[in-house]
């Protein structure tokens, strides 16, 4: 992780070295980061992306001192291209910005997320694939609740805007690098897609801290998502698995 440290315009006016220097070491960090990694099977709200394949991902992410955040993350794809008479897209690019703050004991996490499927012609099939969301989040303790809602149509769904994801989850920190995260989830899709489309998903995962910025974790994944609706090329993108990743931040 690189950091950047903002140092004080008061000791920039003065021009006093020594101050600059006590400044820079009591000033609150901003912070650029990036990290790469690959997974056996990229899941996302309990649905395979890669039709239950590998996947290779990376992303950048700038924190800043205020609390305000910017970032970008991608990742290799299927289902696109997977879908009937739909030829382009096979690359997901996540471009989002937000705001992380605090009231007495609650952390809270707001944005906008941008998924951008690069040269997609899934309005072929329905309509255009690219979603825009809104997104919430508290943390109290090791729970966070998050709610993201639709401001477009929602992965390709016609007339979907307005659905939303709920999300509960756990952060647990088992020692010696372990930590341990339950997860449960609720997609609700409006429109045409709302009966067959909507589903509950939940995922335990297991990571390891291997040190230097690398991180591995294997998660056990699930959904009660409709068989028809979520099956490409004969395979059931919401089927029960185990997902296998490693990650290095840097």
């Amino acid at each position: 992780m690189k950091k950047i440290l903002v140092p004080s315009l008061i000791a920039l006016a003065l021009g006093s070295v020594s101050g600059l220097a006590q400044a820079q070491a009591a000033a609150p960090a901003s912070s650029l980061s990036y990290n790469v990694g690959v997974t056996t099977d990229y899941r996302y709200r309990g649905i395979s992306q890669s039709r239950l394949q590998p996947a290779v991902q990376g992303g950048f992410d700038y924190a800043d001192k205020s609390g305000f955040y910017v970032g970008a993350w991608g990742s290799t794809i299927k289902w696109i291209k997977d879908t009937p008479g739909v030829t382009k897209g096979d690359t997901e690019l996540d471009l989002y910005a937000g705001y992380k703050g605090a009231v007495g004991d609650v952390a809270y996490d707001v944005g906008f997320l941008r998924y951008q499927y690069a040269g997609n012609n899934y309005v072929n099939y329905g309509a255009n694939t690219n979603t825009n969301e809104i997104y919430g989040a508290a943390t109290l303790g090791v729970v966070t609740a998050k709610y993201s809602h639709a401001i477009s149509n929602l992965f390709g769904n016609v007339g979907s805007k307005n659905s939303y994801y709920l999300d509960l989850s756990a952060a647990l920190d088992l020692g010696n690098g372990f930590a341990l995260t339950p997860h449960v989830g609720y997609q609700k899709i409006k429109g045409a897609a709302s009966v067959n489309g909507s589903y509950t998903d939940y995922a335990l995962t297991l990571s390891k801290d291997l040190g230097n910025g690398l991180t591995a974790s294997a998660a056990l994944v699930g959904t009660d998502a409709d068989k028809t609706f979520y099956t490409l090329k004969d395979k059931f993108n919401g089927k029960s698995g185990l997902a296998i990743g490693l990650k290095y931040a840097f």
